[in-house]
């Protein structure tokens, strides 16, 4: 552990802080907002040095009596992901308008240059790309100048806490029982219609996070030339395997942890949502709205996550 480069933690914890602030204070005023008692946000540290670790588990803030209406409900559910979603674009475009040359990734790796040309290996962790980050490396990073890799950006802190935010809004906006997407969605379709579109959601990160396992199994049995003991069945699935990904290089790097994430909505955060005691509809303003939380999943999805090469 490097003491002396405390500075860069720093940068790195008053970001994260900013984001996590901005989507629990979102949700906080709104509450607040309807006379809907609350907790201000608790902050969960992870300061255990394992892999993928960001420093944190996140926020939360608890809601102390019911929300009796659509609209209430719509509004706090919103609030959070779009104060969070606003920050972390704004982090992004300070990020990308601020990059520094490929040197500065020669400081902090000089075995780049050492033990090679100076290029940067295509292996190590990699943050899945979306579209939203696509847009943005074209509209603000300059054309003529370097773009680091998504298995670099953890070196750049608005870059990397730009990404987890956005990855963190999208998982929120998932509309499946009571996270914010829930919340949303059932304000503006009801009970059916919600269940309807959560169990759409399950079997699509099911699905996503099952051939997450295929492929890693897959790898793991071409890397260790397990392929010479299989026989019979077993040897027909990774023939199998082989062909499919082939056929198909679009699903490789699929994401495991949605799988863990479909697990989770169904047996811990349930896909149905309560109703709520007034159900009068929400009105145009705010399925209009809807529509724009819908960008922002969309924006901020990555059906790969964060995957090692």
């Amino acid at each position: 552990m490097e003491i002396l480069n405390w500075q860069y933690g720093i940068t790195y914890a008053i970001l994260i802080l900013t984001f996590l602030s901005s989507h629990e204070f979102g949700h906080y005023f709104a509450a607040r907002y309807y006379g809907i008692q609350t907790t201000l946000p608790y902050y969960i540290p992870f300061p255990f040095p394992i892999a993928l670790n960001f420093g944190t588990m996140g926020a939360v803030i608890r809601i102390k009596e019911p929300v009796t209406s659509k609209k209430a409900l719509f509004d706090i559910g919103i609030a959070g992901p779009i104060a969070g979603f606003i920050v972390c674009c704004i982090f992004l475009i300070i990020g990308l308008e601020t990059l520094p040359g490929k040197e500065y990734v020669y400081q902090i790796h000089p075995e780049y240059l050492q033990n090679g040309n100076g290029e940067i290996p295509m292996s190590g962790l990699y943050f899945g790309d979306t579209l939203l980050y696509s847009l943005f490396s074209k509209l603000f990073a300059n054309p003529n100048g370097f773009l680091p890799p998504m298995n670099e950006i953890y070196h750049y802190p608005f870059l990397n806490v730009g990404w987890f935010g956005l990855f963190v809004t999208a998982m929120n906006l998932l509309p499946m029982g009571q996270l914010d997407g829930g919340h949303i969605t059932y304000s503006i379709f009801g009970t059916k219609g919600h269940y309807a579109v959560s169990r759409a959601f399950f079997w699509l990160l099911l699905i996503l996070g099952l051939l997450g396992a295929m492929y890693e199994w897959y790898l793991y049995l071409d890397e260790t030339n397990a392929t010479t003991i299989l026989t019979g069945f077993g040897r027909s699935i990774y023939l199998f395997f082989q062909y499919f990904f082939a056929k198909f290089p679009i699903l490789k790097g699929m994401w495991t942890g949605w799988l863990v994430w479909a697990i989770l909505a169904k047996f811990v955060i349930r896909l149905k949502h309560p109703p709520v005691e007034n159900e009068d509809d929400i009105g145009t303003t705010r399925k209009m709205l809807g529509i724009f939380a819908l960008i922002m999943l969309l924006g901020s999805f990555s059906i790969n996550a964060i995957y090692i090469i």
